[in-house]
């Protein structure tokens, strides 16, 4: 989907990343995907969020499942994993591209299948941190109180309900082939631990759902650890750190 040529001299380089957010997230509410929302700092960003999917305030738009999670930091992780399911979105809010608190979650959901789209300020993320980074200029202590947020997520609404106007946008994709083993027609995959089997073993979640590898490679891991899982087999433990 390309952005209207006049959103360019307003919303920058945002205008495109809005277009490709908005496209992505209405394709997953097609396929019957629910909206995680979370803003650590700032829980009623969360909750203005979800409340503009689920409620909508022009006639005639439909309602979107959204829900916001309002926990704390340290209680977040635990209750996303438990409740993001593959296929759905997580849309976090929060403004610096350094918080660890944030990227723990954001790289956890692709072993979840999640979507992830990012809304912050300032110094951009590197790549990877999101599938969509729906970045602002200016200063940062600001954003989530002089309404460059609201903006930004409003924006992403109303052009996730222009991509149900066209069916066409939002019919189901024939993925491309992505790269694989030549040997074993695997494909490298990211994977959270879920619980220790033996010294060798453990259970792990994707993407595709829950299964065992073997961790002989890796050595000994731990609930949390994420993976990379080849074959079956941990070919090494993610770093976490940035």
């Amino acid at each position: 989907m390309t952005p209207h040529p006049k959103s360019d001299e307003t919303l920058g380089p945002l205008a495109a990343d809005l277009a490709s957010a908005a496209l992505a997230l209405a394709r997953r509410f097609a396929s019957g995907a629910t909206l995680w929302c979370w803003s650590p700092d700032a829980s009623e960003h969360a909750q203005h969020v979800a409340v503009e999917f689920v409620h909508p305030v022009i006639v005639g738009k439909r309602a979107l499942p959204a829900v916001a999670v309002t926990a704390g930091d340290s209680e977040a992780l635990p209750i996303l994993r438990s409740l993001v399911r593959a296929g759905d979105v997580l849309l976090v809010v929060a403004a610096d591209a350094e918080d660890d608190r944030v990227t723990a979650v954001l790289r956890r959901a692709a072993s979840w299948g999640a979507a992830t789209i990012w809304i912050g300020a300032g110094v951009r993320p590197g790549d990877g941190d999101a599938d969509h980074v729906l970045w602002l200029d200016g200063d940062v202590g600001l954003a989530p109180h002089d309404g460059r947020f609201v903006l930004a997520y409003h924006l992403l609404w109303e052009l996730a309900h222009v991509c149900f106007e066209h069916p066409g946008l939002v019919r189901e994709q024939v993925a491309a082939d992505a790269p694989v083993c030549t040997t074993c027609a695997d494909e490298g995959r990211l994977a959270e631990v879920v619980d220790v089997g033996t010294t060798t073993t453990a259970t792990v979640r994707t993407a595709a759902g829950v299964e065992e590898i073997d961790t002989t490679l890796v050595g000994p891991v731990t609930p949390g650890d994420l993976v990379l899982v080849h074959a079956g087999t941990a070919l090494t433990i993610v770093d976490e750190g940035r």
